[in-house]
């Protein structure tokens, strides 16, 4: 202890003489956040799952905390933002109850689970166990600075009795919870209290259904029909439907000379959900692959393809796409229905629409439960994706892909050109998420978060919505965009302090 004190004394008198190697550590300022132009001091946001904070297959308390306009009011009040209610769920659970009965459609979240993870099976998505006790028929009292509605279109916005729990199954069981009255809006719910700023990111859900459905049993396009009274659930929305309503929104929220934030809408086929299951995951060995090449199986169906290309009746390039020939090895491509072939059962009921899938088909998430298991337990050769196609729900085909495409495009046409219009900041979320699946973003520790399902950390385990991370990514690019427009100087969130994926 001596040493150490007269070490210490020693080094205290070299300091006092030499003066001229002090350094003097800087003062630094405390930084002063402003809103520039922005009023921030009431603060509502409008959307759907992307606003509610909707992850991981269900809307849970923690997630709700966690939510994007959660960061965003966050960094509001630390330039003059007030307060933010948000309706939160009864738990942690994520299912929702009707009369005390588990609402069917609505359960659990997701974790990764480990549990059953031995013998070199791989971790799986797992529904957290128990029974949620988010009562939809319990209203919460209001009003909400985020109204953010799973499931919600742009069109439910303005649609009164979304929220009448007499309605259902029409009616949405979130907003059932939170709307001030059964025949209230969306919109009035949120332009009732007087917002100074907001932020309005809708329609991914106009177009989301359709993609996640593979198309099945749904109208592409809506060409000439303007009455979303009349769409299928999983139609897509008429881009003039959807521009109608986005004008009526934003003109609502900005007639009191609200400043506010809006959102396009990202390309849904980078996510996930279409790019984790691979068009070829079938492994054969010679024998199996040799029989599914015989003519007492898919050879008497490429021999009738032949024979119709013969007559002149089928198309060469449609023949080779239709062909189905299996090979011994591991990556072998399924089969599944595709309705945009030429229908060849009026010539031989055998002829289905159906063909082995290319890289160029985006097989959904939920397939990978389906692919290799039995469609009938009774008749072991009954295996979905080789003997059994899969159907239409299950893929969303280049022909698809492109409606999809389309719907975006024009959405996101309309959504810039109303975005100048009533000046308001646009974030394009698009590009970003774009570059998201494309390459990866860095985060602070210099790791990278991508699309890739599960490990990624951007996006959560049901392969749709981001992760608390991927929010995170999100808020910081609608702060930068307000920055800009507003000339603010609102700093970022650190993505690393939020989850990327909630493991069992």
């Amino acid at each position: 202890m001596k040493k150490i004190i007269t070490l210490f004394a020693f080094s205290l008198l070299f300091i006092s003489c030499t003066d001229d190697n002090i350094i003097e550590e800087p003062i630094l300022e405390p930084i002063v956040y402003t809103s520039g132009t922005a009023n921030f001091s009431k603060f509502v946001s409008v959307g759907n799952s992307l606003t509610a904070g909707y992850s991981d297959g269900a809307l849970f308390e923690e997630g709700q905390k966690n939510s994007l306009p959660v960061m965003l009011a966050g960094n509001f009040r630390l330039a003059g933002g007030g307060d933010f209610k948000v309706p939160l769920m009864a738990d942690n659970l994520g299912g929702l109850t009707l009369g005390g009965v588990p609402l069917a459609g609505f359960g659990n979240r997701l974790v990764l689970s480990f549990r059953n993870a031995v013998g070199g099976a791989r971790p799986s998505p797992t529904p957290v166990a128990g029974v949620g006790k988010t009562e939809v028929s319990t209203r919460v009292a209001g009003p909400f600075n985020n109204m953010g509605i799973p499931g919600a279109k742009s069109f439910h916005f303005v649609a009164p009795g979304y929220g009448n729990v007499a309605a259902l199954p029409n009616a949405n069981p979130f907003f059932i919870r939170m709307a001030s009255s059964a025949n209230a809006t969306v919109l009035a719910d949120a332009i009732s209290q007087s917002p100074t700023f907001f932020s309005l990111w809708i329609g991914n859900n106009d177009v989301l259904g359709y993609a996640t459905q593979g198309g099945a049993g749904a109208d592409h396009n809506q060409t000439g029909n303007l009455n979303p009274a009349t769409y299928g659930p999983n139609d897509i929305t008429n881009n003039n439907t959807f521009a109608s309503i986005f004008n009526s929104i934003l003109q609502a929220m900005t007639a009191k000379g609200a400043g506010g934030i809006v959102a396009n809408i990202p390309n849904v086929t980078t996510i996930p959900y279409f790019r984790t299951v691979p068009h070829n995951p079938i492994p054969l060995d010679a024998a199996t692959a040799g029989f599914l090449n015989s003519a007492a199986a898919y050879g008497a169906y490429n021999a009738g393809l032949a024979q119709l290309n013969g007559f002149g009746l089928l198309s060469n390039d449609e023949l080779a796409k239709r062909r189905i020939t299996f090979a011994a090895g591991p990556a072998n491509a399924v089969v599944i229905i595709d309705e945009d072939l030429t229908n060849l059962t009026g010539f031989n009921p055998a002829l289905i629409n159906m063909r082995q899938a290319t890289a160029s088909d985006l097989i959904v998430l939920p397939a990978q439960s389906i692919i290799g298991t039995l469609a009938n337990p009774s008749v072991p050769t009954s295996i979905n994706g080789v003997a059994v196609p899969l159907a239409d729900r299950w893929v969303l085909t280049p022909q698809e892909q492109a409606s999809v495409a389309t719907a975006i495009a024009g959405y996101n046409q309309t959504i810039a050109a109303l975005a100048a219009q009533y000046n308001v900041a646009l974030v394009d979320v698009n590009a970003y998420l774009n570059r998201v699946a494309t390459s990866g973003v860095s985060l602070p520790d210099g790791s990278r978060a991508t699309a890739t399902y599960a490990t990624g950390g951007a996006f959560s385990l049901d392969g749709v919505h981001p992760s608390p991370r991927g929010y995170a990514l999100i808020a910081n690019e609608f702060t930068k965009v307000i920055n800009t427009k507003y000339g603010s100087n609102l700093p970022n969130v650190n993505p690393l302090d939020f989850k990327g994926l909630y493991i069992k």
